[in-house]
């Protein structure tokens, strides 16, 4: 959703990140469309982004009750540990704070702008020393953040007011900067966003040992009794124990002393809290982070550590150019709770009924028919994959008409 992620690679404290891909398009688009594949060609993220900088500058907060419609931001930590939240505020009014200590088990609600754009993350082992903090993962220097923090770190971010007319919400979960922590994002209803099944909105990604719950190709663990949320079925707590390349591993285990036959890496046990550098964090290569001459669709590819977090995680960022499968766009409205350690599985909303929600983004609405579907566990499960006819991708027209409409604002 933001920028072509470099952001591992620079100071956190210079300047913001570069936002999301301006795309949405509805389910309803002819099957010859339909089958063609659309693939980013252009930075998009930034062209958007030296829009809506100058347009809504960023500011603490947080918003006054008089300013108008707030929108709420709830923080939830179900980790067995204290949690130190970061926030970051790129654009609009934020919460009046970048950073505080959540306890397990507590849960904070703040308030921003309805033009809001942000990232929100988890600190991991955090010292606080007056208004300084040192932590193991996601630190920014401060306990109150005024920048985004460092590599790993698991993201969800937000621009509340984007698209046609700023009347789309963009959202998502991104391991492009690392994994730290499981997260889950809500979406909380408002009277004009209530008609939306949360099956279509409710994300999350789990990627550590011991918070996945058994294989199930549904939940209403993130959603209600009647919209089943789509999970991911191939991992076990087995395998995600070991999903991160060993290169990649913030803190990685010892190896045998001298004299011992050494183990292959990935046969070494690992701790339960096993946080990962993205490719581009470990290495700082252009190659990893879409840099250079690698800035360009056709030359960046996913790298080993991008394919396996996308198996752990399939509905999260994985690398710069994974927009067109990573990114969350809803009708404008309602506010968003991230929770942070939340047991289940990971979704894979996108992958199953992205179709769905693309066509909401794109019309503001869902027929009795499509509602009906997205209660039945047997449309919801069936295969989405290719040559089935029920994905939908994006065509230049498309998004060129899209473009064109956002920034013409």
């Amino acid at each position: 959703m933001y920028q072509h992620r470099k952001a591992s690679r620079r100071d956190p404290g210079r300047g913001g990140y570069l936002l999301l891909s301006i795309f949405a398009i509805g389910a309803t688009l002819p099957s010859v469309v339909a089958r063609q594949q659309f693939k980013f060609e252009t930075n998009w993220q930034a062209q958007f982004h030296s829009l809506s900088s100058s347009v809504n500058v960023a500011r603490r907060g947080p918003p006054s009750s008089e300013d108008g419609d707030r929108i709420p931001i709830r923080i939830d930590n179900r980790c067995e540990d204290t949690i130190w939240p970061g926030i970051f505020t790129q654009a609009g009014t934020g919460p009046g704070t970048g950073g505080f200590e959540l306890a397990s088990g507590n849960k904070t609600e703040l308030w921003v702008s309805p033009d809001w754009q942000g990232r929100i993350w988890g600190r991991t082992n955090c010292t606080v020393d007056g208004d300084m903090a040192s932590c193991d993962t996601g630190e920014c220097g401060k306990l109150d953040c005024e920048s985004s923090g460092v590599p790993p770190a698991t993201l969800a971010e937000f621009t509340l007011a984007g698209g046609e007319n700023n009347m789309q919400t963009f959202y998502d979960v991104s391991l492009v900067d690392g994994y730290n922590i499981p997260i889950a994002v809500n979406h909380i209803p408002s009277k004009n966003t209530s008609f939306i099944p949360p099956n279509l909105t409710n994300l999350a990604c789990i990627a550590t040992a011991g918070w996945l719950y058994e294989t199930n190709a549904t939940s209403t663990i993130y959603s209600n009794t009647s919209y089943p949320v789509p999970w991911e079925t191939d991992e076990s707590n087995d395998s995600v124990s070991s999903w991160c390349p060993w290169p990649y591993l913030k803190f990685p285990p010892a190896k045998p002393g001298h004299g011992v036959f050494p183990y292959p890496d990935d046969n070494i046990e690992r701790p339960a809290f096993s946080p990962c550098n993205s490719a581009c964090a470990a290495s700082g290569k252009d190659k990893d982070c879409c840099a250079g001459k690698y800035n360009d669709p056709k030359v960046c590819k996913p790298s080993r550590y991008s394919k396996t977090a996308k198996d752990v995680c399939p509905d999260a960022y994985s690398f710069a150019y994974d927009d067109h499968q990573s990114t969350f766009i809803i009708p404008k409205g309602g506010g968003w709770e991230v929770v942070m350690c939340p047991k289940g599985r990971s979704t894979t909303i996108l992958r199953q009924l992205g179709d769905v929600m693309f066509g909401l983004a794109d019309s503001g609405e869902l027929s009795d028919e499509v509602l009906a579907r997205l209660r039945n566990t047997t449309f919801i499960n069936m295969d989405k994959g290719a040559g089935s006819g029920l994905t939908v991708e994006l065509t230049w027209l498309v998004l060129s008409v899209l473009l064109m409409v956002s920034l013409s604002i």
